[in-house]
């Protein structure tokens, strides 16, 4: 899901779209019904996502890429009339559309995508142990179970819960996340919940460790892993070859998309 450079430039443009809204400008609204449409265009993202890396390629030739430091930012700005579309992960997209009923998502996909979870490079150690407790989650179901319990029609009706006899003496992992990304990593109440915290909570029951989860800016995860400030991250995060410079990655656990919002 993301890319961790033009921190300083997302910034900026986020400062400099919020004055655009305290003054109630908006801009001439361009029609997008397709990748082909965003030449042009004004393009929102959330900052360091596959959407920002990937809409800000010269083959799309957009206008301009403005950056959010949430996804939520990005859909009022494009419900504003600040921006043309939004590009984003298409779970969080189905549900903003869901709660904005003068959005919609474009039938065309934008970039399929992987997700992975990153580890500092040379953990091999950590990295294998975690390949083997996804590979044993993907062999019984449970990953299933956890991804059907937030999405489709089974959604609440299997919620994982950590075995009785679950041994956790093994010490702790600290796992780095932005939740900010329904339904992957979200906030419910004081608690942070979602597929990705169940996945690492299951991987951590399996391998004998706590679990902790830090909550951080998106662009903040990889060099948190980086610095052993925490063990693994997992954020919906895409395995990109620029990414793989500077992290490891653990064994896909879940496919994706990036698609495009625009209003009706």
């Amino acid at each position: 899901m993301k890319n961790w450079k033009k921190v300083t430039a997302g910034i900026l443009t986020v400062m400099m779209a919020a004055s655009l809204a305290a003054c109630g400008g908006t801009k001439e609204a361009k029609t997008i019904a397709g990748k082909e449409d965003l030449k042009g265009a004004v393009i929102g993202v959330q900052l360091g996502t596959t959407g920002d890396l990937e809409a800000s390629k010269e083959e799309y030739g957009a206008k301009e890429v403005q950056r959010f430091s949430k996804g939520s930012e990005a859909i009022q700005a494009v419900k504003t009339g600040q921006i043309d579309c939004v590009i984003i992960d298409s779970q969080p997209a189905k549900n903003f559309v869901e709660k904005n009923d003068d959005l919609k998502i474009l039938d065309e996909e934008f970039v399929n995508e992987e997700y992975a979870a990153c580890l500092k490079k040379g953990n091999t150690e950590l990295l294998e142990k975690i390949n083997q407790a996804l590979e044993e989650l993907k062999a019984d179901g449970t990953i299933d179970e956890i991804m059907s319990n937030y999405i489709g029609e089974d959604a609440k009706k299997t919620p994982y819960e950590s075995p009785a006899d679950a041994d956790h003496s093994n010490g702790k992992l600290i796992m780095a996340t932005n939740a900010e990304f329904d339904p992957y990593e979200y906030h419910e109440g004081d608690k942070i919940v979602g597929i990705d915290i169940d996945i690492a909570q299951a991987i951590c029951d399996k391998l004998g460790y706590e679990l902790q989860v830090d909550d951080m800016e998106f662009d903040s995860i990889l060099p948190a892993v980086q610095s052993g400030k925490a063990d693994f991250g997992m954020a919906g995060m895409t395995v990109t070859e620029e990414r793989e410079k500077n992290a490891d990655f653990t064994d896909t656990y879940a496919n994706a998309s990036q698609v495009i919002i625009v209003k009706k």
